[in-house]
């Protein structure tokens, strides 16, 4: 039922309480709102909501990532591929380096007394006879004190024939009694005295005419001079360092050395082929000396190689020799499978539980099948033929059946 002033308020009911309000305040005009209003508030809402779903999703995506994984750790294995290499009938050759030199190289010094050398009469390379002239000492002083004991032995000579004489006059009048036999002792005294002093003198000059051969330096065999390093004015000492190296009869060998168990298979006589540098010719010769010790240090012993005489085998020249032994059961592989780094040359193997391992082996040479291995294998291993700088020691692999490509 409403009251008179029904139309100027509006009453509320709060409780028991009856509140009035103004009848304008009560009804609030209406905002009529256009269709393109509405539609972009809905457009801007979705965007908005759109964005909160990509936020909450990339958080949740970059909290629970996790690294991603490599192929060993989603268990992929490599396949590789191997290969047994057996036995194989191979002529073994053993390999060494080693300088040419002179079988009979002889080093000429000074023997005599020291002295200015005035002349040197050959140059290296020469070939010289025994006897021949090589240099010269001054020998000034030499030759007046051969002079001085010459003019003594001959004074000598005289005084022991003047007392021989002497004595055997003293003889000839012994029975007559002419002279007593103490003057005639005298005599014979005097004549033995005499003939000992010219011994004395004899012996004095062969010594300084043999001081002055000395001084004459000369090529005690024929031969061919290696080196000289006498030069016109140098003082030469005795047992000082040699003036001439002269190679005795042309004789040329190599000399080397070869490891402990390589020099077990030796032998004296074995034929050897030697390689110089620049020049591609090989020269032939043989094994003439294997060394009777072996260095505990190096574990190397020496070995020498005789060589025919050739004007290009030039002692202290670098050399190669290549001995060949008889055919030997070697394992044989492809350059492929065999590796190298600081610590030498080495191979890997699959052993019986699918992993990887290194072996180091000694690499003797090569031929056409492949690569000799010396040590190290027994050639029943199954070794990674190809790629095995991308596995490593212990790794797990499979092997690729026979024939796979």
């Amino acid at each position: 039922m409403s009251t008179p002033d029904s139309q100027d308020e509006h009453v509320t009911w709060i409780g028991r309480d009856r509140v009035r309000a103004p009848a304008a305040a009560a009804q609030e005009p209406s905002v009529s709102k256009t269709p393109s209003q509405s539609r972009w508030k809905w457009s801007v809402g979705a965007l908005v909501a759109i964005l909160l779903v990509a936020l909450v999703a990339w958080r949740l995506m970059a909290g629970t990532a996790k690294p991603q994984e490599s192929l060993a750790e989603r268990g992929g294995i490599p396949l590789v591929t191997v290969i047994v290499p057996g036995q194989h009938g191979v002529t073994a050759n053993v390999s060494f380096t080693g300088t040419i030199a002179a079988r009979y190289d002889m080093p000429i010094a000074n023997e005599g007394d020291t002295g200015r050398i005035v002349g040197v009469y050959v140059e290296a390379g020469d070939h010289v006879k025994r006897g021949q002239l090589l240099a010269k000492i001054d020998d000034s002083v030499l030759v007046q004190q051969v002079n001085r004991l010459a003019a003594s032995l001959e004074q000598a000579k005289a005084q022991s024939e003047l007392s021989a004489a002497e004595y055997k006059r003293a003889l000839g009048v012994e029975k007559a009694g002419a002279l007593s036999a103490e003057d005639i002792e005298k005599r014979r005294a005097t004549s033995v005295t005499d003939a000992a002093s010219v011994k004395v003198a004899a012996a004095q000059l062969a010594e300084a005419q043999a001081r002055l051969a000395r001084a004459r330096i000369i090529a005690p065999v024929d031969g061919t001079v290696l080196t000289r390093r006498a030069e016109v004015g140098q003082i030469a000492n005795p047992g000082g360092d040699a003036l001439f190296r002269v190679e005795s009869g042309g004789e040329v060998e190599m000399r080397g050395q070869i490891a402990e168990q390589d020099l077990a298979q030796m032998k004296v006589g074995q034929e050897a082929t030697v390689y110089l540098t620049g020049i591609s010719q090989p020269f032939s010769g043989q094994v003439r000396l294997l060394g009777a010790v072996i260095d505990p240090q190096t574990r190397l012993g020496d070995i020498r190689i005789t060589l025919r005489p050739d004007p290009a085998l030039r002692p202290g020249a670098f050399a190669r020799a290549v001995v060949a032994l008889a055919q030997v059961q070697r394992p044989v592989l492809p350059q492929t499978a065999v590796m190298a780094d600081a610590a030498g040359s080495y191979v890997l193997v699959v052993n019986s539980a699918e992993k990887v391992e290194r072996h180091p082996v000694r690499v003797s040479g090569t031929s056409e099948n492949g690569v000799i291995i010396a040590e190290g294998l027994t050639g029943q291993e199954r070794v990674v033929a190809t790629a095995g700088g991308f596995l490593r020691d212990g790794e797990t692999v499979k092997v690729a059946p026979p024939g796979a490509g």
